[in-house]
């Protein structure tokens, strides 16, 4: 394709996807109104935007955002901190607080996030995993179609099995990610056949972007990350653990010590970032969904495979996009990095990466460092060769940055 052409194709595509984007603005207007009514249950008030310092004993603030939280998600109550650093750290907040030794962990959708094999002791040899601790691992793998293989799940629950890792979104595979109808599903399953198990959800990438969260729906924990959907772009870090009050409280044991647990952590000078962002995060996924809905499009037009399709149900912000070589995924990578606010002049290129088994290259001009829901690409060097896209602060933004990665892309050869 000539490339004067592609802004001729944007034009079309960008009509075309009009219905699916009054869809996704439909779901942002309820969205909208739990988050506000969430607001309005904790009694925001100016004060409650004030940080503390220290121990952060009674800090009203804190207390109040994960009343939002909690309400927001369905949960009893909420763990919401800056004092976990990443969507890995919340879920390890979980793991370790739920895990004995002699327990067994049992992943239903084969191979976790690259992130938790090392975390689980699947891969590497790194102190303090869940295997060194005496906590046993298992994972039943998908069916060739990338869907849960439920005779494989019943018969890999057992007396040890305490907890059923489940992710949300694809990470770095391809295959489609869990729907809520699917997960409900997969929940009930679980505690029919099991009366020990309990169901944990890494809910990375897809708060918000459905009508209801994993704990609304019978999950006994989910976690993520306020740098990824609910923190709505203006979470500086931070993440989070919702579910059952006496769970909840079991990971917040781990984040501070026994005894202390979620009563201290100073909410410091973040706390009005942290309540804006979730209080924007209705309209921010919103504008990521659509985003990803036109690169879908725009891409499927051009010829290539992408998961999901642009007018697919979605249940994660991530868009994935096979662009079969590796030359076109460094490509790709660069044209987005070309295009971003901030650090639009370095040019990224695979590397390692801690806690991932391949070469990672990773594209994010982002104004919070790993802030996924502002516009970030990245992918392992493996094929398919696919790159994850994700977030989007604006369509408008999406568009510009896919554009030019797109522009790239089609001036390699071959």
């Amino acid at each position: 394709m000539h490339l004067n052409q592609l802004d001729k194709l944007a034009i079309e595509v960008e009509t075309e996807v009009q219905p699916v984007y009054r869809e996704i603005e439909a779901r942002a207007m309820d969205n909208h109104a739990r988050v506000l009514e969430g607001f309005h249950r904790a009694r925001v008030a100016d004060y409650h935007l004030r940080g503390t310092t220290g121990y952060g004993y009674n800090d009203a603030g804190r207390e109040a955002l994960e009343t939002v939280y909690a309400h927001i998600f369905g949960a009893e109550a909420a763990l919401v901190r800056g004092q976990i650093v990443s969507g890995t750290h919340a879920i390890a907040l979980a793991l370790f607080g739920l895990l004995r030794p002699g327990d067994e962990l049992l992943a239903v959708q084969g191979s976790p996030y690259d992130t938790l094999e090392e975390l689980i002791g699947k891969r590497g040899n790194a102190p303090g995993s869940l295997r060194e601790l005496g906590v046993g691992y298992r994972q039943v793998e998908l069916t060739p179609e990338g869907t849960l293989d439920w005779q494989a799940i019943e018969q890999g629950l057992n007396e040890k099995t305490r907890v059923v890792l489940v992710q949300r979104s694809r990470g770095y595979a391809w295959r489609p990610s869990l729907t809520l109808d699917q997960l409900k599903k997969l929940i009930t399953f679980i505690k029919t056949k099991s009366s020990r198990a309990l169901v944990f959800v890494d809910n990375c990438y897809g708060e918000l972007v459905d009508m209801l969260e994993p704990p609304a729906i019978g999950a006994d924990l989910a976690a993520g990350s306020l740098i990824k959907n609910p923190g709505g772009g203006l979470a500086p870090t931070g993440g989070y653990v919702v579910g059952r009050r006496e769970l909840v409280e079991m990971a917040a044991n781990r984040l501070t010590a026994p005894g202390i647990g979620g009563e201290v952590g100073p909410s410091l000078g973040h706390q009005r970032l942290l309540f804006q962002g979730i209080f924007l995060a209705p309209h921010t996924v919103a504008e990521a969904l659509k985003g990803a809905v036109f690169v879908a499009r725009l891409f499927e037009r051009l010829g290539f495979k992408v998961s999901p399709s642009y007018d697919e149900p979605r249940s994660d912000i991530i868009q994935s996009i096979a662009l079969e070589t590796p030359e076109r995924l460094v490509a790709f990578c660069q044209g987005l990095q070309a295009a971003s606010p901030v650090d639009a002049h370095a040019l990224p290129e695979p590397d390692y990466m801690p806690g991932y088994e391949d070469d990672v290259i990773m594209a994010a001009g982002t104004f919070v460092q790993g802030a996924s829901i502002e516009l970030s690409a990245d992918a392992p060097l493996r094929k398919p060769y696919a790159v994850y896209l994700q977030g989007g602060l604006s369509k408008e933004y999406v568009r510009l940055g896919v554009l030019s990665a797109a522009r790239k892309v089609l001036q390699v050869k071959g």
